[in-house]
């Protein structure tokens, strides 16, 4: 893999300019019972659920914990809501955990197209829907250390009222 050479003027809110990666958004956890790990979380560790949906399109229930006084990552709950979906063949393969790390890109084509350059496999030609409607890639676990890497573009404020 051969790395990029740095840019002169790099903006302070970017950690690599040609990616656009602005911040950790959120760690998810593969669960098999989505109401029982949110009572877990809630229960055990105070965590509050800020977003709960259905992705029919990825096949996952799923819900994002706010941690503290919520401006930070979050953590999401995935759960499988068919027996076909990724979710579901990873809690047969791992059990449930850890199961990605998701960092918020400015535009994830962009992004997309960097690490291709550097040499990553995706897992989408084109973005998905993701939750709350952000456009989601993945950066392939076998090309990122084992993890899954999610990258999440999300819905800008004039896309809502659209």
């Amino acid at each position: 893999m051969t790395s990029l050479p740095p840019t002169v003027a790099e903006p302070d809110n970017l950690t690599a300019p040609e990616i656009g990666l602005l911040r950790i958004d959120h760690v998810g956890i593969a669960v098999a019972d989505l109401d029982a790990a949110m009572a877990f979380y809630a229960g055990n560790f105070g965590l509050r659920c800020v977003h709960e949906e259905t992705n029919e399109e990825q096949g996952v229930r799923e819900a994002m914990l706010a941690v503290g006084d919520g401006s930070g990552p979050r953590l999401q709950l995935l759960a499988p809501a068919r027996p076909d979906s990724a979710i579901a063949k990873f809690l047969d393969r791992n059990g449930p955990g850890l199961q990605q790390l998701a960092y918020t890109v400015a535009d994830v084509e962009a992004a997309s197209a960097a690490l291709r350059a550097r040499g990553l496999r995706l897992l989408y030609e084109t973005p998905k829907r993701g939750t709350a409607g952000s456009r989601i890639n993945f950066v392939h676990p076998k090309d990122a250390g084992g993890v899954l890497v999610e990258l999440v573009q999300p819905v800008s404020p004039s896309d809502e009222s659209s």
